[in-house]
């Protein structure tokens, strides 16, 4: 990837955090004064307000509040200190965007998000110049509704975390209930406790206005309580809940509940199309959001097809520890990924001979296991789209290359025409022939030096003509010897 340095402004910075921090005030002024309509009398409300904006914004300013005693008294004074106290603590329990990480901090930092779709990605170059990764750990199938793992989630968070990027995940998910949506976070959470997760993890949901869609009858509502759902069981188990979408889909709460999700949950914005971070500091969306997919199409090293690439506001003074004792088990890069199998179970055979590998890749003899040869036999589990078939051999998943397998069991290679010294092909025959008159026997196949006549055929000599060429010679075998004569002076024995 063509590294950026990505601008560090702190100006900037706490001029976002100000304006964030001024929309959640606003939000809290707002629900304060649900609460505490009907309580008191309209000039005391407003008392509230210039001491909430007074503690809020001055930090409990004691002058301040000082003042507002003189004009409204001591006991006024002390009953909206006692008021906004319990407004504040009702705001704590339900505002989890207002919750502190201890490690976290306002630096601003760059990461990609990927799956399986990026293929076998070599880490040591694509983790260059990136502080985190969301990654895809699995997705509910939308016509089964089974949950499957992601092909390449678990090398993913391995080969990241040993590159010293700072990990976050994501599952795409289908649920059609809070029930589902808690069984798909329980899921990825057992997924996740082997691995040091400092990022958020996220819930990612697409596709729902396709009719195809198991969520295509659900309403923006049941689809923002199952996303809810999701987040509120994954912030159970410890981790930061963040709910991604398109910006189309948040503004204006046009597709989701967003400025009721955005109170609980970190918002996680795509919008391209705009200019690439740092060029663009921010997306065109008007509510709270953590972070930014700027592009799909990015270009990293050591990642073949386009990624995404994302800004998130925030970062973290060091990793996170993982969720139990040690690091999840190590794993290999799946070879399959990106080739789609279908699954057959037949016994082949080499036409010739094959070789068997651990991966499918010709580059070198290293993944070289076992040869295959005409008359041994494999177990064929899948053919390939891209040509190779997977096998199995002494209890191993090998790959063949399908062209030179066949079921037929009882093929047999064709003999093959041995090497000549001479430039001459012949198309092997078998066949009595003998001269029309007479014709000269050569031991090479022309009439040039260095040719020479070995021996002369007569006619009623009965010789095997054993191949003939397309320049007019043929092949015979005489008293034990093969020699060449001109084709068109021999004819077919009687």
């Amino acid at each position: 990837m063509e590294e950026k340095e990505f601008s560090k402004n702190k100006k900037n910075v706490k001029k976002r955090k100000r304006k964030k921090h001024s929309a959640k005030m606003n939000k809290r002024a707002y629900r304060m004064l649900l609460i505490v309509n009907g309580m008191i009398l309209t000039a005391l409300v407003a008392m509230i307000c210039i001491l909430l904006c007074v503690v809020l914004f001055f930090n409990s300013d004691e002058k301040a509040a000082a003042a507002l005693a003189q004009g409204a008294g001591v006991s006024n004074a002390e009953r909206i200190r006692t008021i906004t106290e319990e407004v504040l603590a009702e705001q704590a329990e339900t505002v989890s965007t207002v919750k502190e990480v201890d490690t976290e901090t306002d630096e601003i930092t760059t990461g990609i998000d990927v799956s399986e779709y990026q293929g076998n990605i070599d880490w040591d170059q694509a983790a260059d110049g990136l502080d985190f990764v969301m990654v895809r750990v699995g997705y509910r199938k939308s016509d089964t509704g089974e949950i499957t793992e992601d092909a390449c989630a678990r090398y993913n968070l391995q080969e990241a975390r040993d590159q010293g990027l700072y990990l976050g995940a994501y599952f795409f998910s289908t649920a059609v209930s809070e029930e589902e949506a808690v069984e798909e976070a329980q899921w990825v959470c057992d997924l996740l406790k082997g691995y040091p997760i400092t990022y958020p993890v996220a819930y990612n949901c697409e596709g729902f206005q396709n009719p195809g869609s198991r969520q295509y009858e659900l309403t923006k509502e049941e689809r923002s309580r199952i996303a809810e759902a999701f987040l509120d069981e994954v912030e159970a188990h410890g981790y930061t809940g963040m709910f991604y979408a398109a910006r189309n889909e948040l503004q204006d709460d046009t597709l989701w509940d967003t400025s009721g999700l955005e109170l609980k949950y970190r918002i996680w914005v795509a919008q391209y199309g705009i200019g690439d971070y740092p060029d663009t500091q921010k997306p065109e969306y008007s509510g709270l959001h953590a972070m930014w997919q700027y592009t799909n199409e990015g270009n990293v090293e050591g990642i073949e097809s386009g990624v995404d690439l994302n800004v998130a506001y925030f970062g973290y003074r060091e990793a996170a520890e993982s969720r139990e004792e040690g690091s999840a088990e190590t794993v290999e890069a799946n070879p399959e990924v990106g080739v789609n199998f279908t699954d057959v179970s037949e016994q082949v055979t080499a036409k010739e001979v094959t070789n068997l590998r651990s991966t499918m890749d010709q580059g070198s003899d290293a993944n070289i296991v076992a040869e295959l040869h005409n008359g041994e036999t494999v177990l064929r589990t899948g053919t390939g789209n891209n040509g190779w078939s997977r096998v199995e051999y002494n209890g191993q998943t090998l790959y063949a290359v399908s062209s030179l397998l066949t079921t037929d069991l009882s093929y047999t290679p064709p003999v093959q025409e041995p090497e000549s010294e001479f430039k001459t092909k012949f198309t092997t025959v078998s066949e009595n022939v003998t001269a029309k008159e007479v014709t000269n026997l050569r031991n090479r196949p022309s009439v040039e030096e260095p040719s020479q006549v070995i021996a002369q055929l007569y006619h009623g000599e009965v010789v095997v003509r054993t191949g003939v060429s397309d320049v007019g010679w043929s092949r015979v075998e005489y008293n034990g010897q093969t020699l060449y004569c001109i084709s068109s002076y021999l004819q077919a024995a009687e």
